[in-house]
């Protein structure tokens, strides 16, 4: 009978990347719920897309879902935000030629004066950022999103995350 092989050896370090290649992988998605002293909601219009969006943007190779929501605001609205937890997370069935995802979003708080009176987009991805009222914000999404946006609407009220599948719980 064969032992495992010892941590920190190349053997070790070749069975860990034998298993890593044969393991299921997902695309992370990870969106920011910012809002204004009103209570609006910040949406983002996508270059690449024909609906509004939710800040944010999908993960990078080894990168946390918090640390891709904070650097997709810093790349494409110019804002370095901290984040004040999960509201939700969906899992997101495949679609069109896309596998299985799963989309976080994150409590991104109230933007303050001066963080609203300089926001726009500062990379090619978008093209318009705008506050709604939260029922014009969620009419404006498409409807994956507009579930998952709603159920994180809700979150930010009682607190409690919501685990979704396909955008329902």
């Amino acid at each position: 009978m064969s032992s495992a092989p010892r941590p920190g050896t190349a053997e070790w370090d070749a069975y860990l990347a034998e298993g890593n290649a044969k393991q299921a992988r997902k695309r992370v998605a990870a969106d920011v719920l910012l809002r204004d002293d009103a209570g609006r909601v910040l949406l983002v219009k996508p270059t690449y897309k024909e609906a509004w969006d939710l800040p944010g943007g999908m993960a990078e190779a080894n990168e946390s879902p918090r640390e891709a929501a904070r650097r997709e605001l810093r790349e494409e609205l110019g804002l370095a935000v901290d984040l004040h937890g999960l509201l939700c997370v969906d899992w997101v069935p495949p679609h069109g030629p896309w596998d299985d995802q799963l989309a976080f979003i994150f409590d991104g708080g109230e933007l303050g004066a001066e963080q609203r009176r300089t926001l726009g987009p500062t990379d090619d991805e978008l093209s318009a950022c705008a506050f709604f009222v939260p029922d014009e914000a969620l009419r404006l999404l498409p409807p994956r999103t507009r579930m998952r946006a709603a159920a994180a609407m809700e979150a930010l009220g009682d607190a409690v995350p919501r685990y979704l599948e396909a955008g329902r719980a």
